[in-house]
């Protein structure tokens, strides 16, 4: 990795002692979820943090929904991390669901205990940057270059400017300028499909009462040859709102393919689910929805002092593992709890790799097995009931442990 270029005639700051808590400075690159979990980690442990953020849109009205376990939930309200009061739509059980061969009608396949916290994406952000007290966030200011100082730590530096640091943090994303320094052979790794995310507004379920009734007591697994849907609630924009979220996992459009994305959704959803979900899909107009290719990556070991990953920066897994926030909130609880049990900056970042280096690459290996279980060779779902769906789910977890099911882990 290059070192810093000075200048003719630069004198070099006074290296910044190499201890942990008070006088350590820490560079935040990128401010999204990861990155504002991590500068509350390095505050809360007396760092003097700066975030950089490349945007400067409205990243609290980014509407898709995600989901938390909720111990981690409870965890991160206990320790200041997130308010009690943000909104969330908690259920305790997973409803998996497919079309009656040859007709158009639902049939119920299991029900498992695999209790889930979703939450709206921006109201999880609005609120990890709330709580972001103490910390420098500048906002639509992009980082162009992270590099070594020959005198130690590491130099962020923007169009405006450079600054050094004895962290920097790396929270930036797929296209991450810090796993570009720290890992450059890291390349994401294509899977064979696409996942659709949407939301809808809560009246779609008007007409299907009884949809309304379940997806409020569960989340949703609709199983189809060559893909599956994913269905739940998630708390609106709007103080006391609600609305539909769907992941929708399958192959993507053909290139001859030339209506809209909502047009080609609708398609999808008509030729797969039964008739009462393919009539919430299409009949709603969305508050959001986007297409995303599916790929994964992981990063041998996120820390090379100065240099940390967190987030998406250090791993992408397939999202049916549901772990992308997730995974990033609990890198900031680790980054915590390694300074706090540190000597030294340093000392920390190698705790922080031995832990959470392991735990990328144990998520991106399962987020294959359930991408070749779910999409690419599905089962046969009219054929299966609930003893059948528990032994294909502890086949497919393979010994692995995650939240999203529950009982059928063991």
């Amino acid at each position: 990795m290059p070192d810093v270029k000075m200048g003719a005639g630069h004198q070099p700051e006074k290296a910044v002692a190499d201890v942990t808590g008070a006088g350590l400075r820490v560079g935040v690159v990128g401010g999204s979820v990861a990155g504002c979990a991590l500068a509350i980690a390095a505050v809360r442990s007396g760092a003097d943090v700066t975030v950089y953020e490349r945007s400067d849109g409205a990243l609290e009205d980014r509407g898709f929904g995600i989901v938390v376990p909720p111990p981690l939930h409870a965890e991160l309200v206990g320790a200041g991390y997130l308010d009690a009061g943000m909104p969330t739509a908690p259920v305790p059980s997973r409803v998996w669901l497919t079309r009656e061969p040859g007709q158009r009608t639902a049939r119920e396949l299991a029900r498992q205990p695999a209790a889930v916290t979703p939450c709206h994406w921006g109201l999880l952000w609005r609120t990890l940057r709330a709580r972001a007290d103490g910390v420098t966030y500048h906002r639509g200011r992009p980082v162009t270059e992270v590099l070594r100082h020959p005198s130690g730590g590491a130099v962020i530096r923007t169009a405006e400017s450079q600054a050094r640091y004895d962290i920097v943090v790396g929270a930036d994303g797929p296209r991450s300028v810090t796993r570009a320094a720290v890992a450059p052979q890291v390349r994401p790794v294509p899977a064979r499909y696409v996942v659709w995310r949407g939301t809808l507004p809560l009246d779609v379920l008007a007409a299907h009462p009884h949809l309304g009734e379940l997806v409020r007591t569960a989340w949703i697994t609709l199983g189809f040859q060559g893909g599956h849907g994913v269905f739940y609630l998630i708390p609106g924009a709007v103080e006391g709102s609600r609305l539909l979220a769907y992941a929708l996992y399958g192959p993507p459009p053909p290139p001859s393919w030339t209506a809209g994305r909502e047009e080609y959704v609708r398609r999808v959803a008509e030729e797969h689910f039964p008739a009462d979900w393919a009539d919430v899909v299409g009949r709603g107009v969305h508050t959001s929805l986007a297409c995303h290719d599916v790929a994964d990556f992981h990063v041998p070991r996120v820390a090379e002092p100065p240099f940390l990953l967190a987030g998406d920066a250090a791993s992408i897994t397939r999202p049916h593992t549901a772990s992308g926030a997730t995974k990033a909130l609990q890198d900031a609880l680790c980054l915590e709890r390694a300074l706090r049990a540190s000597s030294s900056a340093a000392e920390a970042l190698r705790r922080y790799a031995d832990e959470r280096s392991d735990e990328g690459a144990r998520l991106v290996a399962l987020g294959r097995r359930l991408g070749q279980a779910m999409v690419e060779r599905t089962p046969d779902w009219a054929a299966m009931g609930p003893v059948e769906v528990a032994e294909w789910s502890r086949a497919t977890l393979d010994g692995a442990a995650s939240y999203l099911y529950g009982g059928a882990e063991r």
